[in-house]
């Protein structure tokens, strides 16, 4: 990861969870008044170089879900809370603890479970496992899912030939103002 890069990600998300944590304490507070158990969501991720870490989340689902990634996961195990949460995109703000631990960027491919072995295969191939993972990146801005491997692997390997400062920012405001 480049000097600048680093920067912006520990700069920005030191800003981040300073700027949101009134937010990040009310998701919070509705998370454990909605449903039974923790507010935050520990779940293993791939990483990078294909190492696993703990990537942290506001609970979206009931307690006892299975861990399965979220276009496979049942429309009912969704909380009303979590729908919000989800549809404004509240509950990735704990990642910026990720950032802060140098587990992930502010932008680049999303991590995936170690259970999706054909993106993560197609990853290793394209070489996207070299590059951190991110809260946001280019196939999310592109409506781009973890249901289609190829796709998604091949849109991460794009962002990484032309990453910049420039597109990092324009990844970040896209994903701030998706409709």
């Amino acid at each position: 990861m480049n000097a600048t890069k680093q920067i912006f990600d520990l700069a920005g998300a030191a800003l981040l969870l300073v700027v949101t944590s009134p937010v990040l304490v009310l998701a919070f507070l509705a998370v454990r008044a909605s449903s039974p158990g923790p507010a935050i969501f520990s779940q293993t991720r791939v990483g990078r170089d294909g190492l696993l870490f703990r990537c942290h989340k506001l609970r979206t689902m009931y307690v006892g879900t299975p861990s399965l990634p979220s276009h496979e996961a049942p429309a009912n195990s969704v909380t009303s809370v979590g729908k919000v949460l989800r549809k404004f995109k509240l509950d990735e703000l704990p990642q910026f603890w990720n950032v802060l631990k140098g587990e992930m960027s502010l932008v680049g491919p999303r991590p995936c479970l170690p259970t999706q072995t054909e993106l993560i295969e197609c990853r290793r191939r394209l070489g996207v496992l070299a590059a951190l993972p991110g809260i946001t990146g280019l196939a999310q801005i592109r409506g781009i899912d973890m249901s289609n491997p190829e796709l998604l692997a091949k849109t991460d390997a794009a962002y990484l030939r032309t990453a910049s400062f420039w597109l990092d920012l324009r990844i970040l405001f896209g994903t701030l103002y998706r409709s």
